[in-house]
């Protein structure tokens, strides 16, 4: 049964392109918000709008058992939680279920399943996909050491429950594995109730490779080909591009082959995003994470494919069957994500709530913006510091490079300070021209010396 009313239970750019997504398919829509959001974009654009709660996310967006309420009482048939906030959590799916609402998203226990990085390298073992070299659960610092004496140094150790960096250290021998284990245990404790650790090697020069997946929930699953993740500032996302270009096309087959199999295997269902690292000097992938929804990142996919992926969602969330299959998908040209913070990158990169004052976004051909922003917008000191995504397409990626150099060039934001001029000297660095980048350079180069100025 098709999607007639979508609930949408998040905010900011997602929430708006879900609201288009849901339209261009002639699904109605209904918006919950907080108090703080009530005049945003997506709140004017929807067919309806609910108020859930006041500013702070943890009594508004963060409320399973209210958004499911809402999402009831104003007879929406389907919800999508876009990503962040209860994406995945699996409570979220369960409340939909007893209340006869369909989830735009997997089921709940693949979420539990894949949202413990433990199981989820389980998951993939069993699959036969490769794994970084590392360990089971480690329960003491003894274990640490143990295990960083096994793997070889240097090693990452990691939160199971764990993402955006918190719960993970790296240590480079023995004390520092023993040391790391009581910092990381602690850390993933504080962050995620969970204080279990593995441990993995550490590959200090990495490209961060991820593959966009879509599966029916019987075993039947597509690739829209891979995304390179490298630029990154303590774990976390600034830069993406499709496709990976630096890697060769043997070892591009192996990852998409890998993450079919691991989704196939598991019966996945709806998008889903299979994650790697990628070593460059042995040309080898090994298996990182399944991110069990919609990726901030999708929008380079789509430009590359031409496929919607949001429509996609929620076609497969209403019963239909995958509307494409693999021979459909091929990847045209190549596209670079810049995601804009308002932030303050001088000072340690803090969040800058405030009102926009002048808005001047980017055109031309092959510019998207993805943002709920305007002039007069006020950004909420409660949530993230994401104020749009900044997307291009060219040719090939030098044509992307040249029109992404342009286009933030052009864009204006004034009335708080945001990430633009940082995303002007990365793009205008010898390294990422060349694309001669990895995870770590972005803060072992281009911040090493502190915050450079776009020249």
């Amino acid at each position: 049964m098709a999607v007639s009313r979508l609930f949408i239970a998040n905010r900011g750019e997602i929430a708006l392109r879900i609201v288009r997504a849901a339209q261009g398919l002639n699904v109605e829509t209904v918006i919950g918000v907080s108090e703080a959001d009530q005049d945003s974009a997506a709140a004017r654009l929807a067919d309806r709008t609910l108020v859930i709660g006041p500013g702070p996310a943890a009594k508004s967006y963060l409320d399973p058992r209210l958004v499911v309420h809402a999402a009831k009482a104003s007879g929406c048939d389907a919800l999508h939680p876009g990503y962040g906030f209860l994406s995945e959590r699996s409570i979220l799916p369960r409340l939909c279920a007893e209340h006869g609402i369909a989830f735009v998203g997997p089921e709940p226990d693949m979420i539990d399943a894949l949202g413990d990085k433990l199981q989820a390298r389980a998951m993939a073992k069993a699959a036969g996909v490769p794994l970084v070299p590392g360990s089971e659960e480690i329960a003491s610092a003894a274990d640490a050491r143990r295990e960083g004496d096994r793997i070889g140094y240097p090693v990452l150790l990691k939160a199971s429950a764990g993402g955006g960096g918190r719960g993970m250290v790296i240590a480079n021998n023995g004390d520092e594995a023993e040391a790391g284990f009581h910092k990381a245990s602690a850390e993933a404790q504080a962050a995620f109730n969970d204080g279990r650790l593995f441990m993995e090697r550490f590959v200090p020069e990495a490209r961060h490779v991820e593959v966009q997946l879509m599966g029916d929930g019987t075993g039947k699953v597509v690739h829209f080909g891979e995304r390179d993740c490298s630029v990154q500032r303590r774990y976390q996302k600034l830069v993406e591009e499709a496709p990976c270009t630096a890697m060769p096309d043997q070892v591009r087959k192996q990852l998409h082959e890998a993450a079919v199999a691991l989704a196939s295997s598991v019966n996945y269902r709806n998008a889903g995003t299979a994650e790697f690292l990628y070593d460059v000097a042995r040309q080898e992938v090994y298996f990182i994470e399944v991110n069990a929804r919609i990726q901030v990142e999708h929008p380079v996919t789509e430009m590359v494919t031409g496929f919607d992926l949001v429509q996609e969602q929620i076609r497969i969330a209403g019963g239909a069957p995958l509307s494409v299959s693999q021979d459909d998908i091929a990847m045209t040209g190549h596209a670079i994500e810049c995601r804009i913070n308002a932030e303050d990158v001088g000072k340690g990169f803090i969040p800058v709530p405030g009102r926009i004052t002048g808005w001047r976004p980017p055109e031309g051909d092959g510019v998207r913006l993805d943002s709920h922003m305007s002039e007069g917008a006020v950004i909420p000191p409660f949530y993230d510091s994401m104020i749009g995504k900044l997307i291009v397409h060219g040719t090939d990626r030098a044509d992307a490079v040249a029109k992404l150099t342009t286009a933030l060039d052009s864009f204006k934001v004034e009335g708080v300070p945001t990430t633009i001029d940082l995303h002007r000297a990365i793009v205008r660095h010898p390294d990422f021209i060349a694309n001669r980048i990895h995870t770590r350079w972005l803060e072992q180069i281009l911040l090493a010396d502190g915050v450079p100025s776009p020249e």
